[in-house]
C-alpha cells in the first residue's frame, strides 16, 4: 500500500476525518449504544434480571479490551487502515447475527466479539485520527479533527434512535431480533462508504526526537481519571432509557431524548477542541469528568422532561469528548512513534472500567433503589474521576527538578 501525499487541501482533511468518524459511529454508535435502546424489550422477552442486562454489556466491554490489545499487533502487521475497515465489516456481520440467536449465552457471546471486532475499528480510527490531525491545514486544529473522529458516534446514536423503535414498536415480542439484523445492514454500508472515503495509512509526522517510552506512573492520574470514567459513565449508556421508560416517558419522548444525546456527541468536536488544544495535563479530563457526573444525577433527581433533555444534551456534548481528551493527552505528551502505544493503554484502562460498570449498575438496581439508585452510584464516580485528572500534570512540567 502506497503511503499517502504528505500534503493535504483542506476539503481532502476534511473528507478523510468525516470519513474516519463512520469507524466510531459503527463501533460506538451502533455496535454498543444502540443496546440501550434495545435492553427493554430484550428484558422483557427474556425474562432477564438488571445484573443479566448490565452483564451483557459487560461482556461487550470485555470484548473490547481483548480486541484493543489485539488491534496493536494488527495494527504493526497491516497497518491502521486494515484493521479499521476490518473490524467494521466483522463488527457488521456480528450485530447482525444478534438478531438469530435468543440463547443468553450466545448472545453474550456475540456481544463479546462485537466488542472486540469494534475495538480494532476504534483504536485504529483513533490513531489515524491523530496523525491525520498533525497534517491540520489552516483553521483546522489537530484537537478539531480528534473531536469530529469521536464524534462521528453520535450519527450511530442518531441512526439508532431512529431506526430500532422501527422494529421493536412498544416491545412487542421478537422486535428486537429484526432491530438487531437492520443495525448490522447500517454498519456494513457505513463501513464501504468509510473504505472508500479513507485513503492509504496518514505517515507519521517527522521528528527529531526520540520517541517517549510509556512509563505508566508518569500518567497515573489521568489513567485513574479515565478508569472511573469508563467504570462510570457506561451505566448511564446503558441504563438510561430503561430508566426513562420506568419514569412513564413515552416512546416519542425518549426517541428525541436520545436523538438530542446524539446531536450533543456530534456538536462536542467544536465545543471542547480549543480546551483540548490548549491544556496539555489532566484538566480537560477533570473538568469533563464533572459535568458527566452533574449530567448523570438529572434524571435521578427530576421526571421533568426539561431536566431529562439537558441531562441528554450535556452527557451527549461530553462524554465522547473525555476519550479525545485521554488522546490529547497522549498526543501532547509523547513522540509521535509512540502514540500507539500510549492510546492502547489508555484505552485498555478505560475498557476495564466499562468492564465492571455495567454489571455493577445492574446489581445495584436488582436491590432497593432501583435504577435511580444505580444511576446515582456512577456519578459518584465519575465525581471521583474528576478529582483524580485533575492531579494530572505535563510530562514536561514532571521531568522538572521536583517531579515524578
Amino acid at each position: 500500500m502506497n503511503a499517502a501525499p504528505a500534503d493535504l487541501s483542506r476539503d481532502d482533511l476534511l473528507r478523510q476525518a468525516l470519513a474516519l468518524s463512520l469507524g466510531a459511529a459503527v463501533s460506538l454508535g451502533l455496535a454498543r449504544f444502540a443496546y440501550a435502546l434495545l435492553l427493554g424489550p430484550m428484558r422483557a422477552d427474556l425474562g432477564w434480571s438488571y445484573f443479566t442486562a448490565g452483564a451483557m454489556n459487560t461482556a461487550n466491554a470485555a470484548g473490547y479490551l481483548l480486541g484493543a490489545l489485539a488491534a496493536s499487533g494488527w495494527i504493526a502487521r497491516r497497518g491502521p487502515r486494515s484493521a479499521l475497515v476490518g473490524g467494521g465489516l466483522a463488527t457488521a456481520g456480528l450485530l447482525a447475527l444478534h438478531g438469530l440467536v435468543h440463547s443468553d449465552a450466545l448472545l453474550g457471546l456475540l456481544r463479546l466479539l462485537a466488542g472486540a471486532a469494534s475495538a480494532a475499528t476504534f483504536v485504529s480510527g483513533g490513531l489515524l485520527a491523530a496523525r491525520l490531525g498533525s497534517r491540520s491545514v489552516g483553521a483546522i486544529s489537530a484537537s478539531l479533527v480528534l473531536g469530529l473522529y469521536y464524534g462521528g458516534t453520535g450519527l450511530g446514536i442518531i441512526v439508532s434512535a431512529l431506526l430500532v423503535p422501527a422494529f421493536t414498536g412498544a416491545g412487542e415480542a421478537f422486535g428486537w431480533q429484526p432491530a438487531w439484523q437492520a443495525l448490522g445492514a447500517v454498519a456494513l454500508l457505513m463501513t464501504l462508504l468509510m473504505a472508500w472515503g479513507t485513503v492509504a495509512d496518514a505517515p507519521l509526522v517527522s521528528s527529531t526526537s526520540a520517541a517517549v517510552p510509556l512509563r505508566w506512573r508518569r500518567f497515573g492520574f489521568a489513567l485513574a481519571g479515565y478508569f472511573m470514567f469508563g467504570l462510570g459513565y457506561i451505566g448511564y449508556m446503558t441504563f438510561i432509557v430503561t430508566l426513562l421508560r420506568e419514569q412513564q416517558l413515552g416512546s416519542a419522548v425518549i426517541t428525541a431524548f436520545y436523538i438530542t444525546l446524539g446531536l450533543g456527541v456530534m456538536a462536542s468536536s467544536w465545543l471542547w477542541a480549543s480546551l483540548l488544544q490548549r491544556w496539555q495535563g489532566g484538566q480537560p479530563m477533570a473538568l469533563l469528568n464533572a459535568l458527566l457526573a452533574l449530567a448523570t444525577l438529572l434524571p435521578v433527581l427530576s421526571t421533568r422532561p426539561v431536566a431529562v433533555f439537558v441531562s441528554g444534551a450535556l452527557f451527549g456534548s461530553v462524554f465522547l469528548s473525555v476519550v479525545a481528551a485521554s488522546t490529547a493527552v497522549v498526543r501532547h505528551n509523547l513522540a509521535a512513534a509512540s502514540w500507539p502505544s500510549g492510546i492502547a493503554v489508555f484505552t485498555a484502562v478505560f475498557a476495564l472500567g466499562q468492564i465492571a460498570g455495567p454489571s455493577l449498575v445492574g446489581l445495584i438496581a436488582d436491590g432497593p433503589g432501583g435504577l435511580a439508585r444505580g444511576l446515582a452510584v456512577s456519578a459518584a464516580v465519575l465525581a471521583l474521576g474528576a478529582v483524580l485528572a485533575l492531579g494530572q500534570r505535563p510530562l514536561a512540567a514532571q521531568r522538572r527538578p521536583g517531579g515524578c
